[in-house]
């Protein structure tokens, strides 16, 4: 049976470096007030004369096929994972193709599931290899936030959390366990909870024309950070158990856990409960915040160059966002 194995990672943030001080300069907030309620010291921020999603997705991409000795040629498919892609139609998969020099010969996927998106968009990469369909898939999570942020009091939760940039990893078949496994799940019921209501569809004409439109708010983060936090810690917990549980593994198996970089609070109450130490999972968040569907691969990407992931290392990565969704996946590395 085929399974599919990560063979490279990469990474690319933007140059521009924000600072706790930097955002205290533009609103009502200071560095211990974000640290104590985040854990995020810095995060990047694009430059509108260098930095797109689709380009900040190839030169991650360029990272992890140099690391994996293989060309853009090698590329079957390419699943890609972003809630802000360069355009609002068409995805930004067709602009990675294109920014790869492989226009027409191959397909490109867009996926639009947050900070769950990575997970999503492996476990679909997952899949085509399993079944034969592809031999190397490249996947994405990338995201430009800090354009649509309300960098003033008025959105600083919200402000202080968000960055931007791009993860990349390489999936190929092999005879070896690989991925094991990969948890996705859902619940409407919460959108609201955490959403962007705008540009969306379900509006009278007048309210989708932005000539028309005095009011912008619908078009920030709205985030109920008390309902996530609460959520986002009884689901980590949840999915997590249920990719140790269907491959009848336990907690102490673990070699790394890979959190989606939400909240530093969330991530070491999780370690907490898992009784897992803090050589057992890897947190980023204090150098990039939250980079929604890049920040796994981000994190993977990095704790692979230092040396924290190894062969056959049991890899586990976990998200929850907007949805909500959460997932999981478990690596045999």
């Amino acid at each position: 049976m085929l399974n599919s194995k990560i063979v490279g990672l990469g990474h690319h943030v933007p140059e521009k470096v924000i600072t706790n001080e930097y955002l205290s300069t533009k609103m009502d907030t200071n560095n211990a007030w974000i640290i104590e309620r985040t854990g995020i010291e810095q995060r990047r921020w694009m430059d509108p004369a260098k930095d797109t999603v689709a380009n900040m997705a190839a030169k991650a991409t360029r990272m992890a096929l140099e690391r994996a000795k293989l060309t853009e040629k090698d590329i079957d498919f390419i699943v890609f994972a972003t809630i802000t892609p360069d355009y609002f139609f068409p995805g930004s998969g067709v602009l990675l193709q294109r920014e790869l020099g492989l226009d027409g010969s191959i397909a490109a996927l867009d996926i639009r599931n947050a900070c769950s998106g990575f997970i999503y968009a492996l476990s679909v990469a997952d899949q085509f290899i399993k079944t034969g369909k592809y031999k190397t898939v490249l996947v994405i999570g990338a995201e430009i936030q800090s354009t649509a942020l309300d960098v003033t009091t008025r959105g600083r939760n919200t402000a202080v959390i968000f960055g931007d940039g791009a993860g990349a990893a390489l999936l190929q078949a092999t005879d070896k366990p690989g991925i094991l496994s990969t948890h996705l799940h859902s619940d409407g019921r919460f959108a609201e909870e955490l959403y962007v209501k705008d540009p969306g569809s379900s509006r009278p004409q007048e309210e989708r024309q932005p000539e028309q439109i005095l009011d912008t708010s619908t078009y920030k983060v709205v985030m109920n950070g008390n309902q996530v936090f609460k959520h986002a810690v009884v689901r980590f917990m949840e999915v997590i158990q249920e990719a140790l549980d269907a491959n009848a593994l336990k907690t102490e198996d673990i070699s790394l856990l890979v959190p989606h970089q939400a909240n530093l609070r969330i991530s070491q109450y999780i370690q907490e409960k898992l009784g897992l130490s803090n050589a057992q999972v890897y947190n980023n968040i204090m150098r990039y915040g939250n980079t929604t569907a890049a920040s796994i691969p981000i994190a993977l990407s990095e704790a692979w160059a230092e040396g924290k992931i190894k062969e056959n290392d049991l890899i586990c990565l976990a998200a929850f966002g907007s949805g909500f969704t959460w997932a999981s996946a478990l690596i045999r590395w």
